[in-house]
């Protein structure tokens, strides 16, 4: 199994990673900061475009997968996911980006491996 850096700090480089860009980040909620799951709301423009959620493989690697309603659902929904989410993990971190080029973000974290 390899080793991965604690939640508080992966949460922490994304955030600033969005902000490097010109973007904005914020941690919408605290989980665990050593072994909390991270759950990434992606906005553009403040509209809702996906969700992303760090998961481990069977092979031992943590990935990013897409999660949760699809873009450009109405804001209730991706609320009661979130929710929903949250109540099933009590150690989840949700982080919101509020990104330029939310495809780019997606298609970039999603095949790093």
């Amino acid at each position: 199994m390899t080793e991965r850096l604690s939640a508080s700090v992966e949460a922490t480089g994304l955030i600033r990673k969005a902000e490097g860009e010109g973007d904005f980040g914020a941690v919408l909620r605290k989980g665990d900061p050593e072994r909390g799951s991270l759950l990434i709301v992606i906005r553009s423009r403040g509209a809702y475009v996906s969700c992303l959620q760090r998961s481990l493989s069977m092979d031992g690697r943590y990935s990013w997968r897409s999660v949760g309603p699809d873009s450009g659902e109405m804001e209730e929904k991706v609320s009661q996911f979130l929710a929903r989410q949250a109540g099933f993990d009590p150690d989840l971190w949700l982080i919101e980006l509020d990104i330029a080029h939310p495809e780019r973000f997606i298609a970039e974290t999603t095949s790093a491996g």
